[in-house]
């Protein structure tokens, strides 16, 4: 039999943390984090991280691995979770996997990269182009039509144009190519389990949760971070919570308003989370959070 891979997902401050920590400790399962930014030392108030207490009750991975600095990409994201996965399962521990990063998720679900090699002299002659050359080139190179690529979008163009350029492949031939290829995880069995919250809800959670991080020091946690680098991560200097203050310690935005930009935002960040998970996740199982109970979470043998 193929070991199982509990996936434990939901939106920001619907309470995956707490739910996560209960179903671990009662099923002796480690925690692997699937969150984009609980990479980041000292990335902590504003991510609302596990705290030291909360790790000490159950083993965390991929929690402070990186300094801000640093970049961490779905690739090497996928090499770690299955060392620390295959490490859990060694060890005859249940296996959790919880966060709500669609990419990162994602990487557990399907394939999510191919292996053509993008070298930087290739990635700098392409950001040379202007948006409508690149368009050209990448018609020009793709006599057969471009399938569903949004032409519209710089980004998604200039990998496209990179790829056909380094592999001489068209992109119908390297979506097809990537299609095909297997999941990460595909010698796993994934149990997929999404919490949720009425809007209402979690409206009222991202406000308190925002005023709490603010009176936990989130502002000076920003300017620490800023020191040492945050800047030059845009990942993890335009996360909700550190951008706004961000642009207030630049001048830019009054600290009187942070409570409710960061909250705003939060919000919009949850309606997008909650149409990814409606239209990218496989089927699976969704349970209200106030009905939730840790022998529901799973169906555990």
């Amino acid at each position: 039999m193929k070991p199982v891979l509990h996936l434990l997902t939901g939106c920001t401050a619907v309470g995956k943390t707490e739910w996560a920590l209960r179903w671990a400790e009662t099923y002796g399962a480690e925690i692997i984090s699937c969150d984009s930014l609980l990479f980041y030392r000292g990335m902590d108030i504003g991510t609302a991280k596990p705290t030291p207490v909360e790790r000490a009750r159950v083993p965390h991975h991929l929690i402070d691995i990186c300094e801000v600095t640093e970049r961490m990409d779905v690739t090497q994201y996928v090499a770690l979770a299955k060392k620390a996965a295959e490490g859990i399962a060694a060890r005859g521990q249940r296996v959790l996997v919880t966060g709500g990063s669609g990419f990162y998720l994602k990487a557990f679900l399907s394939a999510v990269a191919d292996d053509v090699a993008v070298g930087d002299e290739v990635r700098t002659a392409v950001a040379q182009l202007s948006f409508a050359e690149a368009v050209e080139e990448l018609h020009r190179l793709n006599p057969g039509g471009l399938g569903n690529l949004d032409v519209a979008n710089p980004r998604r163009v200039s990998r496209a144009l990179e790829r056909c350029r380094v592999s001489g492949k068209t992109f119908a031939t390297l979506a097809a190519e990537f299609a095909a290829r297997p999941s990460p995880f595909a010698d796993w069995s994934i149990a997929l389990t999404q919490l949720d919250r009425t809007p209402e809800d979690l409206a009222q959670r991202i406000e308190l949760r925002v005023a709490a991080m603010i009176r936990a020091g989130l502002v000076g946690e920003v300017k620490t971070l800023v020191a040492r680098g945050l800047k030059e991560n845009p990942s993890a200097a335009g996360a909700i919570g550190y951008r706004e203050v961000i642009g207030c310690l630049d001048g830019a935005k009054s600290e009187a308003d942070l409570v409710a930009k960061i909250a705003q935002n939060t919000r919009a960040l949850v309606k997008k989370q909650r149409t990814w998970f409606r239209t990218q996740l496989p089927a699976h199982r969704v349970i209200a959070a106030e009905e939730a109970a840790v022998d529901r979470l799973f169906v555990v043998d």
